[in-house]
């Protein structure tokens, strides 16, 4: 197998306006917050790391990519961008990787990552011709990355302040020293935060060139509402070139970048079509195994209006069909396995509600949702009314207005972000 990577249009400008990439949006968590991020807005004209309109299971993508690919000859790169950190689900992440590498021989694969959990994976990455790998390298001096960073979360413990960013840092410039020892690409993002960063990003450059990087985008920091840095005024195009035209001593400059979406398909620079929008949306109303038939969703309910129980306290669960006009309909109650049991409980469920594609629940522990994961039942935590729940599921609709703060903190504490990623 050769990979032609002279195609890959965000490391080669040359190759930008012939060949296109597709980003896969299977990996909603993330490990870090930054100081300007936040991920509850999906505009489709705003292009930004980190935004997307729907999420996907790996099989899910799978299913996309063939239509993408279809719709989208130009496709030459599958990514991984987020919307929140690919280490951050590496689970979803290696999967993806894996079945793409086995169904598309000759792709090319990349990930855009904050570099913070991503070394244990590397090895697996070189593996699989994983060819291309972006880190985000905000600052390399911890004072200056505490203000950029409000929390870093590592092996289930939370760091803040310079402590965070040491640990980040460390981690990243680790990360790059072992990708470039594995002999995959490496692409360094830094992003110009006026005041914060802006006159320490050619300090970044110089380190991470002395580490093998093979090109710096000089990214300016886009104004985001409701973010710590929301009230700072982005870099001007003086400022940004004056930049690139420093850290072009240590780097090769990539001055392309169109900040893409964690969803983006096609060329640079180029908004999603609306078919392209209408096939990702097909794809995330599918069962998370679209070759599975899982025609129904089962929902718990104290009193069979509202998603108001525990997944643990529930005795029954309502499972709700479409008729002939598409819409929702309560078909049936099913009685919960009785309590006790611990996992087997759970793979007793897992059994029963085997014809459905999602659980909606008003809470669930870690356990039983991991189980009814890998069989292929996705657990959703809300609260509302079933019947627009139950619809949003099975037309591909947004369910962000119904989902609890622990589900859309996906980092599971508090936080100022959404948990959505910086990637």
């Amino acid at each position: 197998m050769t990979l032609k990577l002279e195609n890959h249009p965000c490391f080669n400008d040359s190759a930008r306006h012939t060949f296109g990439r597709i980003h896969l949006p299977i990996a909603p968590k993330c490990n870090i917050q930054c100081n300007y991020c936040n991920r509850k807005f999906d505009c489709m004209n705003e292009n930004r790391p980190g935004v997307t309109s729907k999420i996907l299971s790996p099989l899910q993508a799978m299913h996309y990519l063939e239509q993408a690919i279809a719709l989208t000859p130009s496709i030459a790169v599958v990514g991984i961008a987020g919307p929140g950190d690919p280490f951050a689900n590496p689970d979803e992440t290696m999967e993806t990787l894996r079945l793409v590498r086995a169904k598309y021989p000759e792709m090319l694969l990349c990930v855009a990552t904050n570099g913070l959990d991503v070394l244990p994976y590397i090895n697996e990455l070189a593996e699989l011709k994983v060819s291309h790998v972006t880190i985000t390298i905000n600052a390399i001096d911890p004072e200056i990355g505490s203000e950029i960073y409000a929390w870093v979360r590592y092996n289930k413990k939370m760091y803040r302040d310079v402590e965070a960013a040491e640990l980040l840092i460390n981690k990243q410039l680790e990360a790059l020293k072992k990708l470039k020892e594995a002999g995959v690409t490496a692409k360094v993002n830094s992003i110009i935060i006026p005041g914060i960063n802006d006159t320490h990003v050619i300090e970044v450059a110089r380190k991470v060139a002395g580490l093998g990087a093979d090109i710096l985008n000089c990214m300016p920091y886009y104004s985001t509402t409701e973010t710590v840095f929301e009230n700072i005024d982005e870099p001007s195009p003086e400022v940004v070139s004056e930049i690139q035209n420093a850290t072009a001593e240590f780097l090769p400059q990539m001055k392309h970048c169109a900040r893409c979406r964690a969803d983006a398909v096609g060329i640079i620079g180029e908004i999603n079509s609306d078919e392209m929008i209408q096939k990702l949306a097909e794809a995330a109303s599918m069962p998370k195994n679209p070759g599975e038939h899982r025609p129904f969703i089962a929902v718990s309910s104290l009193e069979g209006v509202l998603v108001n129980q525990h997944l643990g306290e529930a005795d029954r669960f309502l499972i709700y069909g479409q008729d002939k006009n598409g819409c929702s309909v309560l078909l049936d109650s099913r009685a919960a396995p009785p309590s006790g049991g611990g996992q087997e409980r759970w793979k007793a469920l897992a059994d029963l509600l085997k014809d459905c594609r999602a659980l909606l629940v008003n809470g669930a522990g870690d356990s039983p949702t991991k189980v009814l994961n890998a069989n292929g039942i996705e657990v959703m935590v809300l609260e509302g009314m079933i019947e627009d729940a139950v619809s949003g599921v099975f037309n591909g609709l947004s369910l962000k207005h119904l989902m609890k703060s622990s589900q859309i903190h996906a980092c599971g504490t508090s936080c100022t972000g959404t948990g959505g990623g910086c990637g």
